[in-house]
């Protein structure tokens, strides 16, 4: 920005923070409409403006260098509040402008690029033209990963510079050179650019659509009865007919279908996205909700997404429930893999939390930092951990656990109960609650199963327990299936197969037992061997004669 301003015989303001600190608020925010949350099977056509803030810039000349103030302050003699610092313009010069002047929503005056164009516009073109071409070297040395790659991050960073620059504008308690008008300016405008987009698709008949989701920029547009075919053919006519109602750079750009797909709130979506119409196969796409999140367990993702694309793909909530009650019938009985149950949360520093705070990473660091002062996490660093049981109105800060310490007490065992409720169900819940189902009673359905190891403990180590560790459940040897006659009913209706199985077992038994007497007996053969050797050295030191032979000892 100083590289183009200097030229143009332009000074930027350095105000002080005591003038941030006066500059009036901005009062302007985006439009962030509340989504008509539910499961639609009909398409839904995603929307986006591209580049919509750095084009609003551009196309409506909004800089500090064209910005006259404020409506009710213009045509009065004196100087009056701009921005971090002040602002006069003079009658005889508002009058000369009168034909040449852009007012933003918000009632600030802007001159038009014709009498001078400002600076901003002219970095911002001059980024976004830089990306084209980028964008277009990517196509031209596709063969290249490598070069392909670094210009890809290139891109990325012109996009991401381009974008700030509102930011750069409206941050009045850490930025620069922060001025409200330009910024409150850029945003209301952005906002009315959305809702004549909004207007005109609702009030166009031909298309028969409805805009259900608008979000800053992008705009999610139901199309009922409409096949994949005819959803790309309108999304193609919305485009062009919105940017046609707004001058350049101002686009909109059709960038996908989902079909179908589910709307929570507000950023929390998830379909089957289509982005071009001879795309076979969807690719599941999913925004704000716990699939695409780190602060949950994977298990989480992992059923979650499972359960959603079951849902797409079959629309049959009985595969639903049964796949889900399987899952937590794996947790129950400790069949779970403990790497899917595992949290990971960052540790921001021993001085970063205030007194008492309850942080799983700072509890476990304490606990670490006891044992070794050198095993304290880096800042920043990720510590891992799993819940697990403990007795009745035990806060759960108190349950919180390496997972190199569960492998290692056997006593402990990962609390299904919590991860169940707390975790898995909520999430699920609050999905299929939109299409009418309560996930948490397919909870209630199950059967109440508290497994336990079986481990000979002393009578120090069997004070630690609890009472739900002295309730166990039967098992059949052969399918594994729960029972209480030894052998299941299933099982029992084919006695060949459990004869050869049960047979299978003992030999394996036999032969572990056959392997473990071997191995006692060689390791005593071999401590016998080291204590002779041990007496030969020392008959050997003392000048006596061994009273063994060399044979005997080799």
């Amino acid at each position: 920005m100083l590289r183009i301003a200097k030229p143009m015989n332009y000074i930027p303001v350095t105000p002080s923070i005591q003038q941030r600190a006066q500059m009036r608020a901005p009062q302007c925010i985006p439009l962030v409409m509340e989504p008509e949350s539910k499961f639609y099977s009909n398409s839904i056509l995603v929307l986006d403006f591209q580049s919509l803030y750095p084009s609003i810039v551009i196309a409506y000349n909004y800089c500090y260098s064209t910005c006259l103030g404020n409506m009710e302050n213009l045509g009065k003699c004196e100087d009056f509040k701009f921005g971090c610092t002040s602002l006069c313009v003079p009658p005889d010069l508002l009058h000369q402008l009168r034909h040449d002047i852009t007012i933003s929503p918000n009632g600030i005056a802007f001159v038009k690029a014709s009498v001078r164009k400002g600076v901003l516009p002219r970095m911002l073109e001059e980024i976004l033209n830089t990306r084209i071409m980028v964008k277009q070297s990517m196509k031209d040395y596709k063969h290249d990963k490598g070069l392909t790659r670094m210009l890809d991050a290139r891109q990325l960073g012109l996009k991401l510079i381009a974008n700030v620059t509102f930011g750069y504008t409206a941050a009045n308690f850490s930025g620069r050179m922060p001025c409200v008008e330009v910024g409150d300016s850029i945003v209301h405008k952005a906002r009315e650019t959305l809702e004549r987009a909004i207007k005109l698709v609702n009030s166009t008949k031909k298309w028969g659509a409805r805009v259900v989701y608008g979000d800053t920029d992008s705009m999610f547009v139901l199309l009922k009865g409409a096949t994949k075919e005819q959803s790309f053919k309108i999304g193609q006519e919305i485009a062009e007919a919105v940017t046609a109602t707004n001058p350049k750079p101002v686009k909109l750009k059709f960038e996908k279908v989902y079909l179908p797909c589910v709307l929570q709130t507000k950023k929390r979506y998830v379909g089957y996205m289509y982005e071009t119409l001879d795309q076979k196969d969807p690719v599941f796409d999913a925004k704000g909700i716990e699939t695409v999140r780190r602060d949950a367990c994977p298990a989480v993702g992992k059923i979650l997404e499972r359960s959603i694309k079951l849902l797409f793909e079959t629309r049959d909530i009985s595969q639903i429930k049964q796949y889900v009650q399987r899952q937590c019938m794996k947790l129950l009985e400790g069949k779970a893999s403990m790497q899917d149950l595992i949290f990971a949360k960052e540790y921001r520093g021993s001085f970063a939390y205030r007194p008492g705070a309850c942080v799983p990473a700072l509890e476990l660091t304490r606990k670490m930092v006891a044992y070794d002062r050198r095993s304290e996490p880096r800042v920043g660093e990720r510590v891992p951990y799993v819940i697990v049981y403990g007795t009745p109105g035990v806060p759960l800060i108190q349950l919180v656990r390496r997972p190199i310490d569960v492998l290692q007490d056997h006593n402990l065992r990962l609390n299904a109960t919590y991860y169940i409720t707390k975790q898995i169900m909520p999430p699920l819940n609050r999905i299929f609650s939109l299409i009418g189902v309560d996930v948490f009673s397919w909870y209630d359905e199950l059967p109440r199963i508290q497994k336990v190891c079986s481990t000979a403990r002393n009578e120090l180590d069997s004070r630690k327990g609890t009472i739900s560790q002295y309730f166990t459940t039967l098992h059949c040897p052969v399918c594994d299936e729960l029972t209480q006659h030894g052998i299941c009913c299933k099982c029992r209706s084919q006695p060949q197969h459990v004869a050869v199985i049960l047979n299978q077992e003992i030999r394996e038994l036999e032969y572990r037992q056959d392997q473990l007497v071997k191995n006692t007996a060689l390791q005593y053969s071999g401590d016998e061997h080291r204590k002779a050797v041990c007496n030969l050295n020392h008959e050997s030191s003392l000048g006596r004669q061994p009273c063994i032979s060399l044979d005997t000892v080799q």
